[in-house]
């Protein structure tokens, strides 16, 4: 009996504990997945993804026991340049065919100060996983005219693209690289709490 009234009290703490975690999902027409990166070492050239998914759960209001998943389709890249469109799709960069997809799963979401975290998180591209730190900034809360509550989510960060294998490095006349090997990481996300 006493086994029996153990059992019971795990699962009314898992079935509450699950009743009080929030899950948040980005809001596509309101966010951006983007980047930028050096081009022949005078001006930066940016881009964006089209077709990605962000989950965010969290129970705690403040984010802090947050757990966020990014996955993020390659074929969607887009730079307002075809040609320069296929070329990043190819194997030089990201070989959308054989890697269709890059991921980002976070660790930790540590609050620095007011409305500035860190977070901490593995991010896979070309079945590369490597950790990195993302600064994010959190933009606030508020309830669109349509009920949904919305926070609002500025991430930014870097990576070195050739840790990742994007090994395409045509040099200038100069000696420099066509193509940097910094790429700044550059989104905005809204966030819609699920009901």
């Amino acid at each position: 009996m006493k086994h029996l009234a153990l059992a019971l009290a795990m699962l009314v703490s898992t079935v509450t504990h699950a009743a009080d975690t929030l899950r948040w999902t980005s809001d596509k027409v309101h966010s951006s997945v983007g980047f930028s990166v050096r081009y022949l070492l005078i001006n930066e050239v940016s881009g964006k993804f089209d077709n990605y998914e962000v989950e965010l759960v969290s129970a705690e209001e403040d984010f802090s026991d947050a757990k966020i998943t990014v996955v993020v389709k390659t074929s969607s890249i887009d730079t307002d340049n075809e040609k320069r469109d296929n070329h990043l799709r190819s194997d030089d960069f990201f070989n959308a065919e054989k890697y269709p997809e890059l991921k980002f799963v976070g660790t930790k979401l540590e609050k620095v100060e007011g409305d500035r975290y860190k977070l901490h998180g593995d991010l896979t591209i070309r079945d590369i996983t490597k950790p990195i730190t993302l600064d994010v900034t959190l933009g606030g809360f508020t309830k669109d005219p349509w009920g949904n509550e919305r926070a609002g989510f500025k991430i930014e960060g870097e990576v070195n693209r050739f840790e990742y294998g994007l090994k395409w490095d045509a040099a200038t006349e100069a000696g420099g690289l066509v193509v940097g090997p910094r790429v700044k990481i550059e989104s905005d996300l809204s966030m819609v709490k699920q009901k």
